[in-house]
């Protein structure tokens, strides 16, 4: 099993713990963006991680907020700090000997992954892809022209007014964009099966397009 190490990533005038797990030769690290009321702990997203990382790609899971600004409802939706705050994990983590050179792609779930794309929007030349599950992409519409890197969003079936939002978002965004849906799942992609697709679309998607990065 590939080892986790426990980082910690300076913003502002907090400090944010983050789980880095890094396979044998990565060929490129994905930085997690988890949605509103969640954290690095989410057993999606750390599910997903699991499967990424037995593909070779390096993996990041981090608090976006503090304990104390979680418990501020407003800050699960301030997409602008969200943005920061995924850029500035990004930033850190590119300072490090193990994965600082790899190519970064971006999983956003929820409202991670509008953060996701606002900030694959500000590093057009870093990011090499981006993943988001159920996400709330409606509300970075306004970086959608300046997104470059190839985007999977990935949707439930039975997610119909998200669907809707992410079948809009692949009309404006600039970037080769692909709506997989996950027929009969709902939001949160719980069942039988459901997750596991979720994993597989995102391995593929990081794996093409980081690897050719």
């Amino acid at each position: 099993m590939a080892p986790t190490t426990q980082i910690t990533i300076p913003v502002d005038d907090v400090t944010l713990p983050g789980d880095l797990t890094v396979p044998d030769d990565p060929r490129g690290l994905v930085v997690f963006a988890h949605g509103s009321g969640s954290s690095r702990k989410s057993p999606r997203n750390q599910f997903v991680a699991e499967q990424l990382v037995d593909r070779g790609l390096a993996t990041l899971l981090f608090d976006l907020l503090t304990e104390a600004e979680d418990r501020d409802r407003d800050n699960r939706f301030d997409i602008d700090l969200l943005t920061d705050r995924l850029l500035a994990a990004t930033e850190h983590v590119e300072g490090r000997d193990d994965v600082g050179d790899l190519p970064v792609g971006y999983f956003g779930s929820s409202t991670g992954a509008a953060a996701a794309l606002r900030a694959a929007g500000r590093r057009p030349e870093r990011i090499g892809a981006v993943v988001s599950r159920g996400g709330r992409v409606d509300m970075a519409a306004d970086a959608f022209d300046a997104v470059a890197a190839p985007t999977r969003l990935v949707v439930g079936g039975a997610d119909t007014q998200v669907l809707t939002w992410n079948r809009d978002a692949a009309q404006d965004l600039a970037c080769e964009t692909e709506v997989t849906v996950v027929e009969g799942a709902g939001h949160l992609f719980e069942g039988e099966g459901e997750l596991e697709a979720v994993a597989e679309y995102a391995a593929e998607w990081f794996v093409e397009h980081l690897t050719s990065a």
